[in-house]
């Protein structure tokens, strides 16, 4: 295989250090900005800015300024830490404020120069910052909420502790927290008492914040967090005609699916993908041309670093591993699918006694199989349909995403399956089958049956489809990936593996992984490697979780549950 170069850049370590030292001086300046802002001035200082003429509301507006600097400082350190642009503009500016903001309360020159040092490391690091921000979420929003009432909290603790001289009453910490409490409950104390200016506006200035922040975190709590289509129809159409041109594994038409987003590397390329938090998970190796592919997946890789994404690519062919690894990735064997030769594919032999018996005792029972072409039927979709809702109850699960399908009746009706019905008539179970584009090959997705079927029902059905495919003159039928049987069960196992094995135990409460390997073996097939390509083994723990949330299908729930 020709060997591919590329120009891979090391992120130098004095830079990283610089990025996580501005995000963590930036949660610190949240305290010192919330210390501060319930401080009085020191006397000579406030004796200047009277001379200077300075308002009262000015300063005690400078505060309430600070306080809500702080506030964004503890809100925006995280995404510091994790590049964001957006983080990094909006905390420049704050600081540009604080540094004022400080000056003008109290001639604070000490939290003003803090303030304006990490003004001036920020941009000077500022081509560090470049990914973009997350889409909006239920989950932030109350993240937000939380912090918003915890920060009030704070704030007016702290400042009654130290300020309890500015009041009638003195206060310890349990006290001072039990009054901020009594304010926050209620909103309202009679018995709270200042004695001085400064006290008075401490007390008002409570309400004001937790206003301010409750007001800020509801906004972000129901702003619209309505997930974006994952692709538009243009996309969807254009993706379409590269995969119909290039596809060539089961997973093409899986890739079609409305659950995926698509980057195009090249006007003949395009990588389907699937998000769940700063994951960013490929459906198979980009699809295009050979030729094309590195650079696809390069341009993939530098587009999930902008937007603060881990890439990866689930059940890749061995083809192109070397370009991963070129590319600064790390493959595993996630497991074999299996490809029937239908050319060879006979029920003769010692070996498929098992099948034919299987088969014998379903015919003679009056079962029988059909397949039905598209477009199906109003009455056929609704037969299917109670199959499918009883194999999904009896299994205590929902419906899997990202490389099957769901039974959703638009996907459906286009698809043609095979059946098998009792001799009453009545539909037991079926599959749809899938055609592939540029192999003379066809699979199955979706395979379902009523709780308490005949044991050899799927045996009789499966037979049947793969008869079926020969006689269409098809060379081959893939019965789809045999995800980890065997893998990472041992003490010894690499820890990758045992990693993938963990998943599938959880997985298998929906999939029995063993019990499918071990049903597809009856036909005999070939069984090619599929691999997980990742960055590194340091990402793994959130590519594996990544895998598991776009499989279950959870961005793509939200998205109906928000729209």
């Amino acid at each position: 295989m020709k060997r591919y170069s590329t120009n891979l850049k090391r992120i130098p370590s004095l830079e990283i250090w610089g990025v996580r030292f501005s995000a963590i001086f930036t949660f610190l300046m949240g305290m010192v900005n919330l210390i501060s802002a319930v401080q009085p001035a020191l006397l000579e200082r406030l004796t200047i800015l009277r001379e200077a003429a300075i308002p009262l509301e000015v300063r005690f507006g400078s505060r309430l300024t600070s306080a809500f600097a702080g506030f964004a400082f503890l809100l925006l350190a995280n995404s510091l830490f994790r590049r964001k642009r957006v983080a990094w503009i909006l905390t420049t500016i704050l600081l540009s404020v604080s540094v004022v903001s400080h000056l003008l309360k109290g001639l604070d020159v000490e939290e003003a120069s803090i303030s304006l040092a990490l003004l001036i490391l920020l941009i000077l690091l500022r081509h560090s910052f470049h990914a973009l921000s997350d889409p909006p979420s239920i989950r932030q929003g109350i993240l937000v909420l939380v912090g918003a009432i915890l920060f009030t909290l704070v704030y007016g603790t702290v400042g009654f502790y130290f300020l309890d001289r500015h009041f009638s009453t003195p206060f310890n910490f349990s006290e001072a927290f039990r009054q901020t409490l009594m304010m926050f409950i209620a909103f309202y104390d009679p018995g709270l008492q200042p004695i001085t200016g400064f006290g008075r506006y401490f007390a008002d200035s409570i309400y004001i914040i937790g206003l301010g922040t409750l007001g800020f975190a509801l906004v972000m709590l129901i702003r619209p967090v309505l997930v974006r289509q994952p692709a538009t129809a243009e996309e969807r159409m254009r993706a379409e005609s590269i995969i119909q041109q290039y596809g060539r594994t089961p997973l093409a038409r899986a890739a079609l699916f409305e659950d995926k987003s698509y980057f195009f590397g090249s006007e003949d390329t395009v990588i389907a993908y699937a998000t769940s938090g700063r994951g960013a998970m490929a459906l198979g190796d980009p699809i295009g041309p050979d030729d094309q592919i590195a650079t696809a997946i390069e341009k993939f890789r530098d587009f999930c670093s902008r937007n603060d994404w881990t890439p990866a690519f689930s059940s890749t062919l061995p083809d192109y591993l070397e370009i991963y690894r070129a590319l600064g990735f790390d493959a595993t064997c996630i497991g074999y699918e299996a490809i029937v030769d239908l050319n060879s594919f006979t029920l003769e032999g010692s070996q498929n006694k098992g099948l034919r018996n299987a088969v014998s005792r379903m015919e003679r029972n009056g079962y029988t199989t059909e397949v039905h072409l598209p477009p199906l039927q109003d009455k056929l979709i609704h037969d299917l349909q109670l199959i499918s809702d009883a194999w999904l109850t009896a299994r205590h699960g929902g419906e899997m995403h990202f490389s099957v399908g769901w039974f959703e009746e638009k996907y459906i009706r286009h698809s043609p399956i095979i059946t098998v019905c009792s001799a009453e008539g009545r539909m037991i179970a079926f599959a749809n089958l899938v055609t592939e584009y540029q192999k003379n090959e066809l699979t199955l997705d979706l395979m379902r049956h009523f709780p308490g079927v005949p044991n050899g029902t799927m045996d009789f059905l499966f037979v049947r489809m793969l008869q079926w495919a020969k006689q269409q003159g098809y060379d081959s039928f893939s019965l789809g990936l045999s995800a980890i049987v065997g893998v990472g069960e041992k003490p010894e196992d690499p820890r990758v593996e045992q990693a993938l094995h963990v998943i599938a135990e959880y997985v298998s409460r929906f999939y029995n992984f063993k019990g499918l390997h071990a049903f597809k073996e009856k036909f005999h097939p070939r069984w090619e490697p599929r691999y997980l390509v990742y960055p590194g083994v340091g990402s793994l723990s959130l590519v594996l979780t990544t895998l598991l949330k776009v499989h279950s299908g959870e961005g793509f729930l939200f998205k109906f549950l928000w729209n």
